[in-house]
């Protein structure tokens, strides 16, 4: 089980290795159940060099890290079970990918048109929607070429490979469950240390530089930032509006928002810390109380997860308990993995409480992560009756039964002072 980052996290070389060992492992394993289920027989997959499709990305392998003028991979369902998959690209794509094209005798488009006809499928796969962005990725002009190339009766075969496109994205194989708990205990370690009073002097040390502060570390680790990280002050003076550029003091309520990426996978966290007034020794009793409301709209919400559920019958099940149980919440929990906000069935967003159209209409798979997502409100009567947010993001991993926390959630805020 690989636990956590080291420093400079890892060789670039020994990272490559990992990725396409995980990469191999979902084209012969993973690649072939979802084709089937999904009914589509031969995907596609295309883009340009620096516009690529968000799914060609995902099936690059190291150490390429964009496409080559023009990348296409053709997969195709054998009778057999397996798949055949097939790189047209000047350069090659190495071992995953057979080398299909000959540049001095066809163009890439015809090359592709025809290992789609000797293929002679039922339905030809092409990454178009409107309900994911991250599955609808054939540009105009590429689809454009493809079906100038094709024949007309292969034309008509085309489809929309949605659903084998946020599949593809969203599963998770045991290699990546095997590095991913890792992954988020590295993110609970930053956050540990930056709400600690080796980093935060009460007076002097603002949310912006905690948030820079991150992304120095992040960057000296080695891993990327999938987004600028955030950090928010509460107060009995001070409520959650933007306030980076404050200085935390004693008796604040602090909060962030932490994302990395490593390997291919994200992770995404929200913690508190509190700091302590001179002389005190505990939070103040009303935010802890805030916080176990939401440990308890968590456990909720992840009661709720059941295969085949769409993600907005679990938002409703959900908010329909808390507020039967008097808990004041918002649940905006999301998929997680290849992207931080990633391809899969949404469970609520913060500003769509009664439900995600399209998407959200969606049914839940196994195999899959969710950034379990959600916030509650109260009146803390230590700062005068203040209403008061507690807001909390952990990755978690649904088997088809039960939804697992990556690493353990936070039950009570980090102490500074």
């Amino acid at each position: 089980m690989y636990e956590e980052c080291s420093p400079r996290a890892w060789h670039p070389r020994e990272r490559a290795d990992v990725r396409n060992t995980i990469l191999s492992d979902r084209v012969e394993r993973l690649l072939p159940r979802i084709m089937s289920e999904t009914g589509i027989d031969a995907w596609v997959v295309a883009g340009r060099e620096y516009n690529e499709d968000p799914v060609l990305k995902t099936l690059l392998p190291a150490p390429m890290l964009s496409a080559r003028r023009r990348t296409i991979l053709v997969f195709r369902l054998r009778d057999s079970g397996d798949v055949e998959a097939s790189g047209v690209c000047r350069y090659g794509l190495g071992s995953i990918y057979r080398d299909a094209w000959d540049p001095g005798a066809e163009n890439d488009w015809e090359c592709a048109a025809r290992l789609i006809g000797e293929m002679n499928p039922r339905k030809i796969g092409v990454n178009l929607s409107e309900d994911f962005g991250l599955a609808d990725g054939m540009t105009f002009t590429e689809l454009r070429s493809f079906k100038s190339a094709l024949t007309p009766e292969l034309r008509d075969r085309l489809v929309s490979a949605e659903q084998l496109a946020v599949r593809w994205l969203e599963t998770r194989t045991p290699g990546e469950m095997e590095i991913y708990p890792g992954i988020v205990k590295t993110s609970h370690r930053l956050i540990a240390e930056a709400f600690s009073d080796r980093v935060v002097t009460p007076g002097k040390t603002t949310a912006e530089d905690l948030t820079w502060w991150f992304r120095k570390e992040i960057l000296e680790l080695g891993l990327d930032a999938w987004f600028h990280p955030t950090v928010r002050i509460q107060s009995p003076d001070c409520g959650w509006e933007d306030n980076a550029k404050t200085a935390i003091d004693r008796g604040d309520l602090l909060h962030c928002d932490l994302g990395i990426s490593h390997l291919g996978l994200c992770s995404d966290t929200q913690q508190h810390a509190y700091v302590l007034p001179r002389g005190a020794a505990h939070i103040p009793a009303g935010i802890g109380d805030l916080m176990g409301q939401a440990n308890h709209l968590q456990d909720i919400v992840a009661a709720e997860f059941e295969t085949g559920r769409t993600g907005n019958e679990i938002l409703r099940a959900s908010l329909g308990r808390a507020r039967s149980e008097g808990i004041h919440g918002k649940v905006y929990t999301h998929p997680i993995g290849f992207h931080g906000h990633a391809a899969g069935t949404p469970i609520g967003m913060w500003d769509k409480q009664d439900g995600v159209e399209g998407a959200g209409e969606r049914p839940i798979y196994p195999d899959t992560c969710y950034a379990l997502e959600l916030s509650v409100t109260g009146d803390v009567p230590e700062w005068g009756g203040r209403e008061t947010r507690v807001a909390l993001e952990e990755v978690t991993y649904f088997d088809g039964s039960d939804l697992h926390f990556l690493a353990a959630r936070q039950v009570t805020p980090h102490i500074i002072g």
